[in-house]
């Protein structure tokens, strides 16, 4: 690198201030490629400058109520979990409360995906109404990543970005493990900056359904799901692997 082209560069403040405001003016993640994208090639910036700016800004958030953290989508804002209950009042949208069939089908699709609709029902020993599936696609939670390689090849559900965005998290494997959880209700949403209906319905239980009832279909707690063996997919869709949300 030339003299000249040393002194154009821009510093790594400015860069980092740069960033911070792209993300707060952004209604969804931007990952790397997407901040990058943001400065031209005059003046230059090192490679490595987008992501010394995230550190720069994830170590000025220590004392403050907000955090940059990496979900599966990129990198977003969103308020520390010890402040919720005094922001969450301003998120005016109604909570949206979710039966717990939905959640326990939900759980099920997270913790054993690639999974039919039919073993999800012999899993919980009830049928799976149609709303249940067409709620969770409709917020995109879940998709069809695939087809069981069995007669009328059923369609196999997995889980989005969406969904791990949701819940503040990269990838599958940093779902707690099903020996802490109880109730899939457990999950925290987090809560990013921006009022987007994706991120902030509640995952509230409704009363009026069995308030026992586990994904099992009998009194034992979640942690009775363990994981699938691998089976033979005939995956006519994209995957759920590496790049979206599988670890």
């Amino acid at each position: 690198m030339s003299p000249h082209e040393a002194d154009n560069q821009l510093d790594l403040t400015l860069i980092a201030r740069i960033v911070e405001g792209a993300l707060l003016a952004s209604n969804q993640p931007l990952t790397l490629a997407q901040l990058q994208g943001l400065f031209p090639n005059d003046p230059p910036i090192p490679p490595d400058s987008i992501q010394r700016a995230i550190e720069l800004l994830q170590h000025t958030c220590t004392e403050r109520s907000v955090e940059l953290v990496e979900v599966a989508s990129g990198f977003r804002f969103q308020l520390k979990a010890d402040v919720h209950a005094w922001v969450s009042p301003l998120w005016t949208e109604r909570k949206t409360k979710y039966s717990r069939a939905t959640l326990e089908t939900l759980a099920l699709i997270a913790y054993r995906q690639p999974i039919t609709r039919g073993e999800i029902e012999q899993i919980r020993g009830v049928a799976v109404n149609s709303n249940i599936i067409h709620t969770l696609e409709e917020r995109e939670w879940i998709r069809v990543v695939g087809h069981r390689d069995a007669p009328g090849k059923p369609a196999l559900f997995g889980t989005t970005k969406a969904f791990l965005d949701y819940f503040g998290l990269k990838r599958l494997d940093e779902l707690p493990p099903l020996s802490d959880l109880k109730d899939i209700g457990e999950l925290e949403p987090q809560l990013p900056l921006h009022n987007n209906h994706r991120h902030t319905a509640q995952l509230q239980i409704q009363t009026d359904q069995t308030p026992n009832r586990s994904i099992s279909g009998t009194t034992a707690p979640i942690s009775g799901i363990s994981p699938q063996p691998t089976q033979e997919v005939n995956t006519d869709t994209q995957s759920n692997r590496p790049d979206n949300n599988r670890p």
